[in-house]
C-alpha cells in the first residue's frame, strides 16, 4: 500500500521538519483538516517544538497572504496547498505540504506529498490526517496512537465507507496496535434516540428530522421507549426501527446505494466512535471556533464540552437549512440542480446531504453562498455520475476560472468562488461542461 518513493517523501519531510525549533501548521477548517492539524500539533509537543496553527475556511489569494506573511522559516500546510505549489515555491521557508486534492504540481522547493502522485485515490484512499498520521509516525514511530484522531478525520471526508489506499493501511496497523477497531454499522444515528433522530441530516428523514412529533411516533411505531439510546436497544429493536426508517427513505426517493451507505461500518477510538468526534471538530470549524476542535482533539476537557454543546447547536441549525432548502426545492437546469444558502452560509454539508436524500439522482447539486460580493460555490455528486463521465473538480475549476475566479477539489465534491456578478454566466457554463462530459462518456 505504501510504496517507496512515498516513504522516502515522509522520512525527508520529517528530517526537514526536526531542524528547526517552531512550526506554523495551517489546516482546513473541517473535520479532516482539524483532526490533521491536532496530529501535527501534538507530535510537535511531543517533540518539544513550538508551534502555531492557523485554520483556514479555503486556500486562496487572501487567504493564501497569511501563510506568505506568517514569517515561519518551517510551514506545515494540510489539506489544501495543491493549487498554490507554484507559489508556495517562492516562499522562503521550508514547507511541507500533505494535500489530498486533484491538481497538477511538481515541485523542487517543497517538500508535496499527495496520494494522486503515489498511484492512490485522494478522493477515497487517503485525506490530510490520513497524510498526517503517516508523517507523525514517520517522524517518531511512538506516534502511533495518533491514527485515532486519523479516523476522525477519515470519516469526516466520508472515505471510510469502502477504506482504501492509505486508510487501509493505517486501520491495519492501527487494529494491530489496539487505538482502532471495527463495530457493526446501522441506519440509525447513535446516541439518545429523540435527539439523535431529530438532529440527524445523515440520514435525512423527511417529516421526522427536526419534527419532535415526527420523530414520537416512528418511535411508538417501532414500539421502542423515547427515552431509549442506541446503547440501549435490542437487536429486534434495532431491527424494527432501521425497517421504518429505510421504508420512509425510500418512500422519499433515497436511493439503495445511500442506505447501504449510511449503515456502513462505524470505526471505535477511545471511549466514542470516530464519526462522533468528527461531527465535533466539524462543528467547531464551520462554527469559527476551530481552536476549540483543537483543544477538544489534544485533550482539554473544558475545550471538549463546549466542542460538544457548539455541535448540538451546529447540527440544529444544519437541520433547519436543510428542511429550508427541502421545502423551497431545488432549481434545474439541463444538467445540474441548485439552491441559494446566502442567507445561511450552509453550501457544502447542505449540498451533500441534498445530493443524497432528495435531489435527482442524474444531476449535480450545486450550493451557493454570496457574501460582500463574492459567490462560494460547492459541489456534490455521487458515484453514480461518476460513472457517467462527470468530473466536479474539473468542471469547477473550468467554469470558476471561466468567469474569472478559480475551482477544485475532488471528483465528487468540489467547489468554486467568483465575483456576484458571474453567478448566471457560471451556472450557463458549469451546466454546459457537465452536459459535455456526459456526452463525451
Amino acid at each position: 500500500m505504501l510504496t517507496p518513493k512515498l516513504l522516502s517523501s515522509l522520512s525527508s519531510a520529517a528530517e526537514t521538519v526536526r531542524r528547526h525549533d517552531n512550526v506554523h501548521i495551517f489546516s482546513h477548517h473541517d473535520a479532516d483538516g482539524i483532526s490533521a492539524a491536532i496530529i501535527l500539533s501534538k507530535a510537535m509537543m511531543r517533540a518539544r517544538k513550538g508551534f502555531e496553527v492557523t485554520l483556514l475556511g479555503a486556500l486562496t489569494d487572501d487567504s493564501f497572504k497569511e501563510i506568505q506573511n506568517c514569517g515561519a522559516e518551517c510551514i506545515m500546510i494540510a489539506d489544501m496547498g495543491v493549487s498554490y505549489i507554484t507559489e508556495l515555491e517562492k516562499i522562503d521557508a521550508d514547507i511541507v505540504v500533505l494535500d489530498h486534492h486533484l491538481g497538477e504540481a511538481s515541485p523542487e522547493n517543497v517538500h508535496y506529498i499527495n496520494p494522486h502522485s503515489f498511484g492512490i485515490d485522494g478522493m477515497t484512499g487517503g485525506c490530510g490526517s490520513s497524510l498526517a498520521a503517516l508523517f507523525a509516525v514517520a517522524y517518531d514511530n511512538n506516534n502511533w496512537d495518533l491514527v485515532q484522531i486519523a479516523f476522525a478525520g477519515i470519516v469526516g471526508d466520508k472515505q471510510h465507507r469502502n477504506i482504501s489506499g492509505i486508510n487501509e493501511y493505517l486501520f491495519a496497523e492501527g487494529e494491530k496496535k489496539g487505538y482502532v477497531t471495527k463495530a457493526d454499522g446501522s441506519i440509525i444515528p447513535p446516541g439518545p434516540l429523540m435527539s439523535s433522530l431529530f438532529l440527524s441530516v445523515d440520514p435525512y428523514i423527511r417529516n421526522v428530522s427536526g419534527n419532535a412529533e415526527g420523530v414520537t411516533a416512528l418511535l411508538n411505531d417501532a414500539g421502542i421507549d423515547p427515552v431509549s439510546s442506541f446503547s440501549d436497544m435490542t437487536d429486534a429493536e434495532k431491527r424494527k426501527l432501521s425497517s421504518l426508517i429505510a421504508s420512509k427513505l425510500l418512500i422519499q426517493g433515497v436511493t439503495r446505494e445511500t442506505l447501504e451507505d449510511v449503515a456502513c461500518v462505524r470505526y471505535m477510538i477511545t471511549d466514542t466512535d470516530a464519526g462522533t468526534l468528527a461531527s465535533i471538530l466539524d462543528a467547531c470549524g464551520r462554527s469559527g471556533k476551530g481552536g476549540v476542535g483543537i483543544g477538544s482533539g489534544l485533550g482539554d476537557m473544558k475545550c471538549m464540552a463546549e466542542g460538544i454543546a457548539m455541535n448540538d447547536a451546529f447540527r440544529k441549525r444544519m437541520v433547519e437549512d436543510v428542511i429550508a432548502v427541502d421545502k423551497k426545492g431545488l432549481e434545474q437546469m439541463d444538467h445540474i440542480q441548485y439552491f441559494d444558502a446566502s442567507d445561511t452560509g450552509s453550501t457544502g454539508m447542505v449540498c451533500e446531504v441534498a445530493m443524497r436524500y432528495f435531489g435527482d439522482q442524474d444531476k449535480p447539486t450545486i450550493g451557493f453562498g454570496m457574501t460582500d460580493g463574492n459567490v462560494k460555490v460547492s459541489g456534490r455528486c455521487t458515484m453514480r455520475l461518476l460513472d457517467k463521465g462527470v468530473d466536479l473538480s474539473a468542471a469547477m475549476r473550468k467554469a470558476g476560472e471561466t468567469v474569472g475566479g478559480g475551482g477544485g477539489g475532488h471528483r465528487i465534491a468540489s467547489g468554486a468562488w467568483f465575483g456576484a456578478e458571474k453567478k448566471e454566466e457560471f451556472l450557463t457554463v458549469l451546466d454546459n461542461i457537465i452536459g459535455e462530459q456526459i456526452s463525451a462518456k
